[in-house]
């Protein structure tokens, strides 16, 4: 669908404007509201059997807890180094003032964040084990979390933060992971500044009028009701979902074939694809569509063009699916793995 040695001449024109949005990062201030999750790893060697049960019994050697879901875009956003305030809640808890904690280690404004004392701080805990001189695998994962939505005043509350906040800000990332945050009334509210980038995982006509979308794949195609396996039916998928969202744009992330942007032009649409920059170094995709989110609301916000915007996240993309688990990149590691693929070449 792209023709590669075309979207290589344009990367080498654009190199110098490309390292020039990348600078500008450090004077952004954007908003994040989503669903904020801690990810913790809890790995041990096997000593034996337990007498107790048949399960393993493990000593433990070390937890590990970094930001996860929503909260894993407010870290990639700081990390590129804008300014980020983050909007959500987060249960009165131990596992909550752990990611507190991770957010103000990187300077991320927590005003935003609203304790709620009837639901606990979403969780994932990944425990893991191994024998002696053996490979780590989990074993199994423990989820806390609630079904129910925060109540009422706390709903307020957020809503009537993230409207406080729109004068000051370049732009919001809505970061949707279905866990209770993004209720009509903080849709709302988040939808009242004129730069909106939504990644939800599903139901996108909720935040009809937003900027534009970031969809996977799977999402694409549970949002439009088909399966998306041929150039025929990504272009209908394109054109569906940029009438049911009344979005200007619509990025479909499409894992190792690239990304396609869709637009409308003089009511005709119009498509740019982008090769995948990293085929072959993938080693973990957790967290890359958080990535991407990151580095194309931060490029969108800076002035850049939507391709601009999108070969610059798919270009982040690339780096993270390098490194097991969740990750993060920076503006100098942008820079580096742009020159190195340009010079390969």
């Amino acid at each position: 669908m792209c023709d590669e040695s075309k979207f290589i001449s344009q990367l080498r024109e654009k190199q110098h404007q490309l390292n020039n949005i990348l600078d500008s990062f450090k004077n952004l201030n954007l908003l994040v509201v989503g669903d904020l999750t801690l990810d913790e790893f809890l790995t041990g060697e096997v000593e034996r059997l337990s007498r107790e049960a048949p399960v393993l019994i493990l000593r433990h050697e070390e937890t590990r807890q970094i930001p996860g879901g929503g909260a894993n875009a407010v870290y990639n956003l700081a990390k590129l180094g804008a300014n980020i305030k983050v909007a959500g809640y987060v249960g009165d808890d131990i596992q909550g003032e752990a990611l507190i904690k991770i957010f103000h280690s990187a300077n991320i404004d927590t005003t935003g964040i609203i304790k709620d004392c009837t639901r606990p701080t979403v969780t994932k805990t990944r425990i893991a084990g191994h024998a002696r001189q053996s490979v780590t695998q989990q074993i199994v994962r423990v989820d806390r979390k609630s079904d129910d939505f925060p109540c009422p005043e706390l709903q307020s509350q957020l809503s009537h933060y993230i409207e406080s906040q729109l004068y000051h800000v370049d732009g919001v990332v809505c970061s949707d992971y279905g866990d209770g945050v993004f209720t009509q009334s903080v849709i709302k509210s988040s939808l009242n500044h004129h730069l909106v980038v939504v990644d939800s995982q599903k139901d996108l006509p909720r935040f009809t009028g937003a900027t534009l979308f970031t969809p996977n794949l799977p999402e694409a195609e549970l949002a439009v009701g088909y399966a998306i396996n041929d150039e025929a039916t990504l272009w209908r998928a394109g054109e569906d979902l940029l009438g049911k969202t009344g979005a200007k744009y619509m990025l479909i992330t499409r894992g190792e074939e690239g990304m396609s942007l869709f637009s409308r032009k003089d009511n005709k649409l119009e498509v740019e694809h982008i090769p995948a920059f990293n085929r072959t170094d993938v080693f973990d995709v957790t967290g890359a569509g958080d990535t991407v989110v990151a580095a194309l609301s931060l490029a969108l916000c800076s002035g850049a063009n939507p391709w601009e915007a999108a070969v610059l996240g798919n270009l982040a993309a690339s780096i993270v699916v390098r490194v097991f688990g969740t990750a993060t990149t920076s503006v100098t590691e942008m820079k580096e793995a742009l020159n190195i693929y340009l010079e390969e070449n």
